[in-house]
């Protein structure tokens, strides 16, 4: 089962969203394609910057499955 870690997207730079996980380990955003992200958390990509998301994090420390942080 993957591990679920709180993320934000601090902002939209050109396409990609940068994304700041909420974990000690976590020290440089990353960066995902913009449009993807907002899909996946079904928001409009106009409210993605400054969002509060959860995502599930891979073997490769990738994140996926956004989701809107209740």
């Amino acid at each position: 089962m993957p591990e679920t870690v709180n993320v934000k997207c601090l902002l939209i730079v050109g396409d990609e969203a940068e994304i700041v996980a909420d974990a000690e380990d976590a020290t440089v955003p990353q960066r995902y394609p913009a449009v993807a992200v907002a899909q996946e958390a079904d928001l409009p990509l106009r409210q993605l910057a400054g969002a509060k998301l959860t995502a599930d994090v891979g073997d490769d420390d990738r994140l996926t499955n956004f989701r809107r942080r209740a």
